[in-house]
């Protein structure tokens, strides 16, 4: 596509967008002029582990899992499980352990990992499943297909395998995490992978929904020598251009640092590159290391860590949650509205290995990447934040770009009216429209979005804001629900 035809079309798309937005607050004005109006939205959680998102013909959400978990949803608040294991609680395939036998008996497990469902041009449902020993990448990937995105599905062989004499686990990837998707011009491709060789890309043929011949393992697009990434996912913006690959570094368990990071590339087969410019096929674990985060923890633009809003004085629940390890994520952006979402597992810090889903909401700041509100998605849409709504205490979170096993803890700052910054980070801060938010916090420039949501632990509506600073560092901002 040529570089005209491209701008026209954004072009075109940006007008479309605003023509809905106009749309939505005229039809939605009398029902609730701002996201302050809406109801406090009462959460029903799921315990899916690693989610994968998609959305049905009738609107309904559902996330898959893995050991064989999945839930549905209407409004990504509450959600409804619909198939809990891999044993007598499995729903989406019937007799699964007889029919996905020979995954099952080569991983040496009796469970299943992370898993992922695509619709094709067919109308039909397509489950990529895997299975894994767990301490070794003795792994198996497969396909089951259904007429329904709650099943049943039916075994239809595997694709790939990992882990038999001769692999070399530092150079091929373990076949596991897959994430099938279309590209902006409707062709299949599946991204998989986790810690060993990396994470490849394979081009996926649509009438069959397996790799087309002759690709081996496909192409490597980062990670080598048992680097700790894993949980791929890709997403088409076509408000940016840009393919961003999610991934998730780390260990998955409460004490393991699990935290999200993206790069984007204009293609979907790579390279990938973060905000620093930096080409991700060199990220990776030297020669002869095993889990060296220090090697690789300098790449990816990181989204989030482990985090704790701290309580002021002023909270009415004092009740410390704080998160831990969230990662392994899925991704959406909702054509209609224009709506980024974020879906994915965290645990929480004095809680052991207890997980549940969060979705949050994304918006695409000044340079083109996903920024993630600091609060879950209660319903809430992108809105211009009204002038006397900016200003106030707020706790803030600086995600930074370690992985941190354990939670970062907010400080408390003032944004002042004169655009200055006082508190525990001092500097300046802007929103010329209430969209747009720029800061300077201690000599470090931030630019994202600032947005009203729902701080669910005080039941309020507040600002909040959510930016990078240049070299891919998330910052976070919640309005203090009740100021002292």
């Amino acid at each position: 596509m040529s570089e005209r035809r491209r701008k026209g079309k954004k072009a075109m798309r940006q007008v479309l967008a605003l023509m809905l937005g106009c749309l939505l607050l005229a039809t939605a004005g009398s029902a609730a002029a701002s996201n302050r109006d809406l109801p406090v939205p009462r959460f029903r959680d799921a315990a899916v582990h690693d989610p994968s998102v998609i959305r049905a013909e009738d609107g309904t959400w559902y996330i898959y899992g893995s050991h064989m978990a999945a839930a549905r949803s209407d409004d990504l608040i509450q959600w409804t499980m619909i198939s809990r294991d891999a044993g007598s609680g499995c729903t989406l395939v019937e007799n699964v352990q007889e029919q996905m036998k020979e995954a099952l008996e080569y991983a040496r497990t009796n469970t299943f990992w992370a898993p992922d469902v695509e619709r094709l041009a067919d109308g039909k449902y397509y489950f990529y499943y895997c299975t894994c020993e767990g301490s070794s990448p003795l792994s198996m990937l497969g396909l089951a297909v259904g007429d329904s995105p709650e099943g049943p599905f039916e075994n239809r062989g595997i694709l790939l395998k990992s882990g038999y004499p001769g692999y070399n686990a530092t150079v091929y990837p373990n076949v596991v995490d897959p994430c099938v998707f279309h590209d902006r011009d409707g062709k299949l491709w599946m991204v998989y992978g986790s810690y060993s060789g990396g994470i490849y890309i394979l081009e996926m043929d649509e009438s069959t929904g397996k790799p087309t011949e002759g690709q081996g393992y496909g192409k490597r697009l980062l990670g080598k020598n048992h680097a700790r990434i894993e949980g791929p996912y890709i997403l088409y913006s076509p408000e940016t251009e840009y393919y961003y690959l999610f991934l998730s570094f780390g260990g998955l368990d409460s004490g393991g640092g699990y935290n999200i990071r993206v790069c984007r590339s204009r293609n979907p087969d790579g390279p990938y590159e973060d905000a620093l410019g930096q080409d991700m096929t060199a990220c990776g674990g030297q020669p002869g290391t095993f889990f060296h985060d220090v090697d690789y923890e300098g790449y990816g633009v990181k989204l989030m860590g482990g985090y704790c809003f701290e309580n002021l004085p002023g909270d009415t629940n004092q009740f410390r949650l704080a998160y831990r390890s969230p990662g392994h994520n899925s991704a959406f952006y909702e054509e209609e509205t224009g709506r980024y979402f974020l879906v994915f597992h965290t645990r929480f810090a004095g809680a052991g290995e207890k997980f549940s889903v969060r979705v949050h909401q994304m918006m695409m700041n000044e340079d083109g990447w996903p920024v993630v509100l600091p609060q879950r998605y209660a319903g809430e849409m992108p809105e211009a934040v009204e002038p006397e709504q900016r200003t106030g205490i707020y706790k803030v979170i600086l995600h930074g770009r370690d992985i941190n096993a354990e939670e970062h803890s907010s400080r408390t700052i003032l944004l002042k009216e004169d655009g200055t910054v006082e508190g525990d980070l001092s500097g300046s801060w802007e929103s010329p429209d209430g969209r747009v938010f720029r800061c300077v916090l201690d000599g470090v420039s931030y630019r994202g979005v600032m947005n009203t949501a729902l701080d669910s632990k005080e039941e309020a509506w507040v600002t909040c804001f959510s930016a990078l600073d240049e070299s891919g560092a998330a910052l976070w901002g919640s309005h203090a629900a009740h100021e002292e």
